[in-house]
């Protein structure tokens, strides 16, 4: 399988030169899946502590409108998180988009930090836990958006789920990255799986970029950069059920 990880510009007017770079490195390497940054359309709000209403309604209308782009990464499978309301509650979900069922939420983020410029909490409602892995084809996936990826012991029930793949959109900076890098790392070797990950960037550093591809042993095998902010990989995913049924796995017996 092959599978593109991405580095997608925060700021609104550098995000459609990205994304007709991304179309066209994807037609060239012919992928299957493509992984995108947490709520990749509409500049991160969520820096501000106060629930801002006309803002949110405006992230959620440039993800609406973007939606319909998607279709220009076909035949690729499409993953990320985007914002959405939910009747009263407004939830940053993620996504799984197919040329042959169009978009579909698949899981609400439920990890929300609340400290400065992290003031997910004031933006979005806590939602039930529903870590259950989406079928994409044959593939089995699991969901850790941003922060989520710290649930260690998610990645381990993610084990005994038999993912393929564990898919992470986030927005961080460029100073915490060794951090992230290392959570992707033992997440992956956790869940016996692939572990994905893109990010946005900016020249400031305020979002770091740098997606990963790690294997179920927790080897990096590719990063993004600003040399080259996407990145296509083929991947054997009988590495998964390998990883799950190996005596000296760390994940073996979870299954």
């Amino acid at each position: 399988m092959k599978v593109t990880i991405c580095q997608l510009h925060d700021e609104p007017d550098a995000l459609p030169r990205d994304w007709e770079r991304l179309v066209a490195h994807t037609r060239i390497e012919h992928t299957d899946l493509v992984l995108l940054p947490e709520m990749p359309f509409f500049p991160w709000f969520a820096t501000v502590r106060g629930f801002n209403a006309r803002v949110w309604e405006r992230a959620v209308a440039t993800h609406d409108a973007w939606e319909g782009r998607l279709e220009e990464l076909a035949p690729a499978a499409v993953l990320g998180s985007r914002p959405i309301d939910f009747g009263n509650e407004r939830c940053n979900a993620g996504f799984v988009w197919e040329e042959d069922t169009d978009l579909r939420g698949v899981h609400r983020k439920d990890c929300l930090p609340n400290q400065e410029c992290l003031w997910e909490a004031s933006w979005f409602h806590l939602a039930i836990p529903d870590f259950v892995p989406v079928r994409v084809g044959d593939v089995n996936i699991g969901f850790l958006i941003g922060a989520e990826l710290w649930m260690m012991e998610q990645a381990r029930i993610y084990a005994r789920e038999h993912v393929h793949l564990l898919v992470t959109p986030r927005a961080t900076d460029a100073v915490t990255f060794d951090r992230w890098l290392l959570g992707g790392r033992v997440a992956a070797v956790l869940a016996g799986a692939f572990g994905l990950s893109s990010n946005r960037v900016d020249e400031a550093g305020r979002y770091g970029g740098q997606g990963w591809i790690v294997n179920p042993d927790g080897d990096v095998l590719a990063l993004t950069s600003s040399k080259r902010p996407f990145l296509t990989l083929e991947i054997d995913l009988t590495l998964a059920g390998q990883a799950k049924s190996t005596h000296s796995h760390p994940c073996y017996g979870r299954s």
